[in-house]
């Protein structure tokens, strides 16, 4: 199993970035996925996370109206759209899948991670 995440990087507030994770290994199509983070000093949270339809993702009240998870089966992929970034986005993100149809928000129920990538968010 992997998850190869990509699309981090650097960017001024307001800015938008995109983030992809690309899974292999698992059907993929029946797993529930999830983005978390984690800020210098502090503990992992969940961003956003999305069932097997993609029907009524959860976004985590920090991120809610700026970004949007998605997800596209035929490739195997989930997708962060970060929009209007701020300062206090920048933290190394993470893709998480887990062997449920159904998202869970809590990391400790996700069984496959990616490696992370650095999100960077300057004033």
């Amino acid at each position: 199993v992997q998850l190869q995440a990509s699309g981090g990087g650097s960017a001024q507030a307001g800015d938008s970035l995109r983030l992809s994770c690309a899974a292999s290994g698992f059907t993929f199509n029946k797993n529930g996925m999830a983005w978390f983070r984690q800020r210098l000093g502090k503990e992992r949270e969940i961003v956003a996370a999305i069932s097997w339809d993609g029907v009524n993702p959860y976004y985590a009240n920090s991120v809610k109206g700026r970004f949007t998870i998605s997800r596209d089966n035929s490739e195997k992929t989930v997708f962060l759209q970060m929009d209007y970034l701020k300062p206090e986005d920048t933290a190394v993100y993470y893709c998480a899948g887990r062997s449920s149809r159904y998202y869970s928000i809590m990391a400790g129920a996700y069984e496959f991670w990616g490696q992370g990538t650095l999100v960077t968010v300057s004033s």
